[in-house]
């Protein structure tokens, strides 16, 4: 009969330095967007005949209005807001990288568990 199987014990050091890493790349992780960010775009010069700004004019109806202003904004402090159009364009370089990360990262994990899985096959019942 097989003895009883004793998993490998990782020492205080190894438990560190396996912290401070992980801790580093979710420091790199959540500041690369910041660094990597695209430059402002400087605001386009102020017309000399500034024309007020009206909720209608934005497209804004009553209770849309209503919504906007409990957030504390009025029509000419939203107006950027709702002119500004999100840009949805997928950059297929970045989608590229990406996917490879993951698919990269799930057959890492597929093949180091398919190891560790033989070894304590083996430690347990043999070759």
């Amino acid at each position: 009969m097989a003895s009883e199987y004793v998993p490998p014990v990782q020492k205080g050091f190894g438990q560190l330095v396996d912290s401070l890493f992980l801790l580093v790349l979710v420091y790199c992780s959540l500041l690369a967007p910041l660094l990597l960010k695209a430059p402002d775009q400087q605001p386009a010069p102020a017309q000399a005949t500034a024309t007020p700004v009206s909720w209608q004019a934005l497209g804004q109806n009553p209770t849309m209005q209503a919504q906007w202003q409990k957030l504390g904004y009025d029509a000419a402090q939203a107006k950027p807001i709702i002119t500004t159009k999100f840009d949805y364009v997928v950059d297929p370089g970045s989608l590229i990288v990406t996917a490879l990360v993951i698919v990269g990262y799930f057959v890492f994990v597929l093949r180091v568990s398919e190891r560790q899985y033989r070894q304590v096959i083996a430690e347990k019942f043999g070759e």
